[in-house]
């Protein structure tokens, strides 16, 4: 039996579904544990591109059992969107199972999600407008709906009736919008429930009896380190966990029975949205390396803002997640970015300078944080194909001390190195 966890280390957009999808060959069930179709997973399989926002990358893999679980919050008419789009390209999804403890996404919340954004003005906190967070506002104020809820048509209709008119009156009141029309709201949900309704169970149930069967398990982790609730730069951060932490709160797999963590990251820095970000370059060379990775949003498409590898930020993911290995992705781009601007440089931070003095950690404070001047070393780039490179000892000498350097700021070793986008250009190293 094996228990891995796949988590990003930076802000997100990392490739972790390349991994994934490598891994899910292995793996019996495949499990997403925070999150909402804010986040996307793009897998490359056999040329052809799968976008992936609820449904875990696992079910690109047949006779595998993926799972949506409690941790997620689920908007159903996205997710019967997303099984609808799977099986018009004859993907089977009939090993989908989904908690029935995952909240749901409601119509209010999107329109709540939109109101609160534009109301913070110039303090806003661009997010993706899809209901994430005041969906988890109401899991936390004890409120929310269920997906259990949304199996039993007379409970969902008396408790959706119920916030849709607590809704209203903040609609109205606080923001002047018209009211929502509860019938019409509460039969389309119930129609996406009778959609749905297979796929609902005691996901917590399963998983422990899979545990005790030695069967082998993969949570995947959405959005990453920096945008946890506790751990990333709040309040720029999701609503849920996506450290390895909620990976087990959002399953219900206990912590004893994890034997991986796997942190993925890029060899730069990218993030969407507003938010502190001390390696980011709004220069040319920002500019190149988002074209080189073609560096946009799965799920809204915004391009991505670009900066150098922060390893200030990757040790303290390595430490917060308590990772056993890396896998890198972007190897090939960087080496491109490196020959195509600043005279053959590559730069990596390794620590910030702050009012004079050194600082190695990464700082709770976004005040402190916006103090903190990045120390970079340089490395050399380097112009070579590696797309179809096999073996780590086939890099370019450039390339393997760039990752030597980063296993050892990291303290942690690396053992997947992406060289393209394809899931078979993918080094997989001994360790």
């Amino acid at each position: 039996m094996s228990v891995k966890v796949v988590l990003g280390t930076q802000w997100g957009d990392e490739g972790k579904g390349k991994y994934i999808d490598i891994l899910a060959r292995e793996s019996d069930i495949v499990v997403r544990y925070s999150g909402g179709n804010n986040a996307g997973h793009t897998i490359v399989k056999e040329g052809v591109r799968y976008a992936l926002h609820l449904v875990p990358s696992g079910i690109l893999h047949s006779g595998r059992k993926c799972i949506i679980g409690n941790g997620v919050v689920i908007d159903p008419e996205v997710l019967t969107g997303e099984l609808d789009e799977l099986n018009s390209r004859g993907i089977d999804t009939d090993g989908l199972l989904i908690s029935d403890r995952a909240h749901l996404v409601m119509p209010y919340h999107r329109i709540m999600d939109e109101l609160l954004e534009a109301g913070r003005g110039e303090s806003s906190l661009g997010t993706t407008k899809r209901g994430i967070g005041p969906a988890y506002a109401d899991k936390a104020e004890r409120c929310g709906i269920r997906m259990c809820d949304l199996a039993d048509p007379a409970l969902f209709r008396q408790k959706a009736e119920e916030m849709i008119r607590r809704k209203n009156e903040i609609l109205k009141k606080v923001y002047g919008h018209p009211e929502l029309d509860s019938a019409s709201i509460t039969e389309s949900c119930l129609r996406y429930g009778r959609r749905l309704e297979k796929y609902i169970t005691d996901t917590n149930d399963y998983l422990f009896h899979a545990v005790a069967e030695g069967r082998n398990i993969l949570l995947e982790g959405a959005q990453a380190t920096f945008l946890d609730l506790d751990f990333g730069t709040y309040p720029y951060v999701t609503s849920s966990n996506p450290t390895a932490g909620g990976a087990c709160t959002g399953s219900g797999i206990a912590p004893r029975y994890i034997d991986e963590v796997i942190g993925v990251m890029k060899a730069y820095t990218s993030r969407v949205g507003t938010g502190p970000f001390p390696t980011e370059q709004d220069n040319e060379t920002g500019n190149l390396i988002r074209e080189l990775g073609w560096e946009y949003g799965t799920t809204t498409g915004r391009p991505r803002r670009c900066g150098w590898l922060d390893m200030v930020m990757i040790r303290y993911a390595a430490r917060t997640n308590g990772l056993t290995s890396l896998a890198i992705n972007h190897l090939d781009t960087i080496g491109k970015v490196g020959k195509a601007a600043n005279g053959g440089v590559i730069r990596i931070c390794t620590a910030y300078i702050k009012n004079g003095y050194k600082v190695n950690n990464f700082p709770a404070s976004l005040k402190e944080l916006a103090e903190c001047v990045p120390v970079y070393e340089e490395f050399k780039g380097w112009d070579e194909d590696i797309s179809e490179i096999k073996e780590y000892a086939q890099l370019p000498p450039s390339a393997v001390h760039f990752l030597e350097r980063i296993e050892a700021e990291a303290g942690v070793p690396v053992k997947y190195i992406g060289v393209g986008k394809d899931r078979e250009n993918t080094i997989i190293r001994l360790i």
